[in-house]
C-alpha cells in the first residue's frame, strides 16, 4: 500500500504514524522545506497540546461542527494524546487553567522525537513538493525544484490546513483544486483573531501594546474572564479570542459591533457603587479612580475613551452611572483581523462532504484532515486536539478503504 500525504502538519504527521503503523508505505508531501513550522510557533509561548475539562464540554467548543468532529475525538481524545506525548518521551501537565502541556513546554523536543519515531517506522519526508492539484487521469500534480512531477498513490491523505500564517506553508492554495471537483468550500475566515477599533490618537499612543488584565468580555449573552491586549488598530489577546467567532460573524453581517468591557468583574455591584462614592476632593479624575478602583492606567483610559465617545465627562458622572460604565465600558468593534494576522482558520471544506471516514465523497481514496476542513474552535488546546484527531481518523480511513 503505498499513500501520499501532503501536509506535515500535525494533522498530516498523525495520518502518517497511523498509516505506517497499519503496514502502509507512507510518503509525506510538503511545499516547505522542513515539517511543523505552524506547530513549532505554537508552541513559542508554551505549547498548548490539548484540555483537560470533561469530554462533553471539550466537545462543545466546536460549536455546529461537533456532532462531525466527536467520533474522531473520541477514538483519539485528549487522555489519548496526552499518552501518544508521554510514548515519546514528553510527559505532559495540567496548568492552572485546565490547559495540557508538555514538561518541556516547547513543541521543538516533541517534534524531534516524533520525527525520529516516524522516520524509524519508514516514513518518507519529500520537501519543497508543491501540490498543484489532479492530473486528468488523477494522479497528483507537484512542483518541485527539479520540475513538475506526478503519481498515483493507492490513496492520499491532505492536510494542508487554513490560510493564517501563510508564510509558514497554510495559505489556501489548495481551494481551487477542490472546487474544480465540484467540492464545496465554505469561504475561509479569520477565527481566533483580533479586531479593529477606531481608538482616539491619544489612547493609542498611550496605550498601545499594553493589557487590559483579569476583566471579563461579554457579547451576545456570552461572558469570558481573561486578558486583551490594545494594539494600535484595535484590540486582540485570550478573552478576545475566545468570542471572536461570535463577534467576527456580527461584524461581518452588520459593518461594527459593541463588546462591553467589566473592567473589575470581582467587585460586586453595591461595593462598586461604594467605592465610586467616596469623595473625589481635589484629585484628578485619574488619580481618584485609581484609588478608590484599583483600575491601571489603561482601564482608566478606556474609560475616558467610551466617555468621550458617549459625550459624557467623568468627573460629573452620578456613582451608578461611574460604576455601570465601570462594569460594562462600550467599545466599538468596526472590522475583523485579516487571515495572516488570526491565529487560526474558519471555513473550507463543508463537512457533508466527508463521510464517516474522513473520504470525500465525490473522490474514494482521498482522505481530508485538520484546519483545512470547515470547522473552528478557540484557543486552549481545541485547535491541536481537533487536528491530530482527524489526522489519526484519516489514517484510519485510508487503511479501511485499502482492505475493503
Amino acid at each position: 500500500m503505498n499513500i501520499a500525504v501532503i501536509g506535515a502538519g500535525p494533522a498530516g504527521l498523525m495520518a502518517a504514524e497511523v498509516l505506517s503503523a497499519g503496514g502502509a508505505h507512507v510518503t509525506v508531501y510538503d511545499r516547505m522545506p522542513s515539517v511543523g513550522r505552524k506547530f513549532l510557533l505554537a508552541g513559542r509561548g508554551g505549547l498548548n497540546l490539548t484540555h483537560s475539562e470533561p469530554l462533553d464540554a471539550f466537545l462543545g467548543r466546536y460549536r455546529e461542527a461537533a456532532p462531525h468532529l466527536r467520533p474522531a475525538i473520541e477514538a483519539f481524545a485528549p487522555t489519548a494524546l496526552r499518552a501518544w506525548s508521554d510514548t515519546l518521551g514528553q510527559p505532559t501537565f495540567v496548568g492552572s487553567s485546565g490547559r495540557v502541556f508538555p514538561q518541556a513546554m516547547k513543541a521543538s523536543p516533541l517534534l524531534r522525537a516524533w520525527l525520529r519515531r516516524l522516520d524509524q517506522s519508514g516514513v518518507q519526508l519529500a520537501f519543497r513538493h508543491r501540490w498543484t492539484g489532479w492530473s486528468a487521469n488523477g494522479g497528483l500534480q507537484f512542483e518541485t525544484p527539479a520540475g513538475r512531477t506526478s503519481l498515483e498513490p493507492d490513496a492520499t491523505v491532505i492536510a494542508l490546513g487554513g490560510a493564517s500564517w501563510p508564510k509558514l506553508g497554510a495559505d489556501g492554495g489548495w481551494i481551487d483544486s477542490f472546487k474544480a471537483k465540484g467540492i464545496e468550500i465554505a469561504p475561509l475566515r479569520s477565527a481566533n483573531c483580533g479586531f479593529c477599533v477606531g481608538w482616539s490618537d491619544l489612547f493609542r499612543d498611550r496605550f498601545e501594546g499594553q493589557p487590559l488584565k483579569s476583566v471579563a468580555l461579554s457579547f451576545g449573552g456570552e461572558t469570558v474572564r481573561g486578558e486583551a491586549t490594545i494594539t494600535r488598530d484595535g484590540i486582540e489577546g485570550g478573552a478576545i479570542y475566545a468570542l471572536s467567532a461570535p463577534l467576527r460573524d456580527a461584524v461581518l453581517a452588520h459593518g461594527e459591533v459593541v463588546l462591553h468591557v467589566a473592567l473589575r468583574p470581582d467587585l460586586a455591584k453595591h461595593d462598586l457603587i461604594a467605592r465610586v462614592s467616596a469623595p473625589r476632593q481635589k484629585q484628578s479624575m485619574s488619580t481618584y479612580l485609581r484609588k478608590v478602583t484599583g483600575l491601571p492606567p489603561v482601564a482608566i483610559g478606556l474609560l475616558q475613551e467610551a466617555a468621550i465617545a458617549g459625550g459624557l465627562k467623568l468627573s460629573v458622572m452620578d456613582s451608578e452611572a461611574l460604576a455601570a460604565l465601570i462594569d460594562a465600558v462600550p467599545v466599538k468593534l468596526t472590522g475583523v483581523a485579516p487571515l495572516d494576522r488570526a491565529i487560526s482558520t474558519a471555513g473550507g471544506i463543508a463537512l457533508n462532504e466527508i463521510d464517516a471516514q474522513f473520504m470525500l465523497r465525490k473522490m474514494p481514496g482521498v482522505f481530508v484532515a485538520g484546519e483545512m476542513l470547515d470547522w473552528e474552535a478557540p484557543t486552549g488546546g481545541y485547535l491541536l486536539q481537533a487536528c491530530f484527531a482527524t489526522g489519526a481518523a484519516a489514517g484510519r480511513g485510508a487503511l479501511n478503504y485499502l482492505k475493503r
